[in-house]
């Protein structure tokens, strides 16, 4: 940039050599083009200042007399390559500040108009230099629509959809959120080249909507406030680096190798399998997940009966926290679907999804106020809660000397990394705590026989690198959450849920609209 600056300030009569100076090079651009040298103080403010650049390198462009929709084109998406075809062309003469002649100009035809000097109006609009085909006017327009919009979602606020009922009843499948990626600190992008609009596929066609390089390290800036215990949050999957990809969901490559029961209910997964057809995906290119963060760094977790506690005291449950019932009703009693809807009981809440009630019985996951309600319609309703078995394959930290007897009901204990913390390693805790140093922290790892060893340095303790968070569904027997998976890092949280602006009636707008969850808190 300060080389093809230094061949087009001489044009304009300003030295080369401040070209090479920063901050005095944006300055000098800014006179030039027809703003004040304060101007490029804008150029210091986060996202703002991507369209500032813009701006300043089409009117750089502009007052050396290339009007044309390419030479802005090229502006745009690389100044430098335009500003040193300027500079090397004989023929491109600077012409003076544009934003100076283009204010002029228009004065003269503001006048004029009001002058009623219709004579004059009409020539200066026949030799209108700044005049633009409507064709390149709505070129421009979608164009700089979409580049806001993706800017805008890129660092600021982005729209999200519930998909699945993980998080039931505080939020619901086809819950439309938005969600501000600045509580938490803006992360700026790893990955530059993609298709806008899109996170990681290309709808209907498939394939992934980004180039893995060029690429850029991770970087975040300044947080308004820090993530908090008892609050949904969204993420990037951690363990979603190498998945394989359906049209039903993503799965890990350890999770198929793990639990072969996934192979079994999705087809196109088997096949994929089969060809060994998975992708691997950057840090910011995984897919989102919101959940609600249960515990954060330094706390230690354990759930007991259902209920967790952290640092050995039980914690406040949500309102609607949802567990897994069989309901059986008495012989005579009927609940509407009208009825059921009141109660916000649908056929999301029920896994064999076709029905809920039949023969007088259901299986649904349920909160404590459907539950009295149901209990209401007659002494004789049972409900029976789902007991889960252990299952060491499907979880953290998938190693049946530890979790041998764990359920999602009864789980841990379990220490949450913290920043500047260090632990010791040994083979009672090292399941724990090995992808987090190998993968999320990005150090060599290998156990020999005679201990570990850490970017081939044997080590008997580590030094977390960043914070770590423990994130779970409020469907409690729904849920592929941390205690499926393991931590949160630091780096992979993209934001706080704001509110929710649209909600359809269990995913479909078919069925309906939610008018009485639209600018709910989507952060409770």
């Amino acid at each position: 940039m300060s080389y093809s600056l230094s061949l087009v300030f001489p044009k304009a009569n300003v030295e080369a050599s401040k070209a090479w100076i920063p901050g005095i090079n944006f300055m000098e651009w800014a006179k030039i083009v027809g703003h004040k040298p304060t101007y490029a103080l804008w150029l210091l403010f986060p996202v703002v200042n991507l369209f500032i650049f813009c701006g300043m390198a089409v009117d750089l462009t502009r007052s050396f007399g290339r009007f044309s929709f390419g030479d802005a084109a090229l502006s745009v998406i690389y100044a430098p390559v335009m500003f040193f075809l300027i500079g090397r062309n004989n023929k491109d003469k600077y012409k003076g500040p544009v934003l100076t002649q283009e204010k002029d100009f228009f004065d003269k035809v503001g006048e004029a108009q009001k002058a009623k000097d219709d004579y004059n109006f009409k020539k200066l609009m026949e030799n209108n230099p700044y005049k633009k085909s409507a064709f390149r006017e709505w070129v421009e327009s979608i164009v700089f629509a979409v580049f806001a919009a993706a800017f805008i979602r890129m660092f600021l606020i982005e729209a999200y959809v519930i998909p699945t009922p993980s998080m039931e009843g505080s939020l619901n499948v086809g819950d439309f959120l938005f969600v501000s990626k600045a509580h938490y600190g803006i992360r700026t992008p790893m990955t530059v080249a993609m298709i806008p609009l899109l996170h990681n596929t290309v709808p209907v066609v498939g394939g992934e909507s980004y180039l893995h390089n060029p690429k850029l390290p991770y970087y975040r800036l300044p947080a308004i406030e820090t993530v908090k215990s008892g609050k949904p949050f969204v993420f990037n999957w951690p363990v979603g680096d190498s998945v394989y990809v359906t049209s039903q969901r993503s799965y890990t490559v350890s999770q198929v190798q793990n639990e072969p029961y996934f192979i079994m209910t999705d087809r196109e997964l088997a096949q994929k399998v089969k060809k060994k057809d998975f992708v691997v995906r950057p840090i910011d290119k995984k897919d989102h997940y919101i959940k609600r963060c249960v515990a954060g760094p330094g706390d230690s977790l354990q759930i007991i009966d259902k209920q967790i506690y952290i640092n050995g005291k039980p914690q406040t449950n949500p309102e609607h926290l949802q567990y897994f019932y069989q309901i059986t009703l008495p012989q005579g009693i009927n609940v509407s679907k009208q009825k059921l809807d009141e109660w916000g009981i649908d056929f999301g809440d029920s896994p064999d999804r076709g029905t809920i009630f039949k023969n007088g019985s259901a299986r649904l996951f349920l909160d404590e106020s459907q539950i009295a309600k149901l209990k209401a319609l007659s002494p004789e309703v049972v409900i029976e809660p789902h007991k889960p078995e252990p299952n060491p394959p499907g979880m953290f930290p998938f190693d049946k000397n530890i979790n041998g007897n764990w359920t999602v009901d009864n789980y841990g204990p379990i220490w949450i990394p913290k920043k500047g913390e260090t632990t010791p390693l040994n083979s009672s805790n090292i399941a724990f705590y090995r992808r987090a140093i190998e993968v999320y922290e990005n150090n060599t790892f290998e156990e020999k026989s005679d201990g570990y060893y850490i970017n081939g340095v044997k080590a008997n303790s580590y030094t977390f690198k960043q914070d770590y968070y423990w994130a779970m569904g409020d469907n409690r027997h729904n849920s592929e959450d941390s205690r499926m998976w393991g931590y949160v890092p630091f780096d992979h949280v993209v934001g706080k849920p704001l509110f929710i602006f649209f909600s359809t009636k269990e995913g479909s707008l078919g069925n309906g609209i939610n008018w009485d969850r639209v600018f709910k808190s989507a952060s409770n």
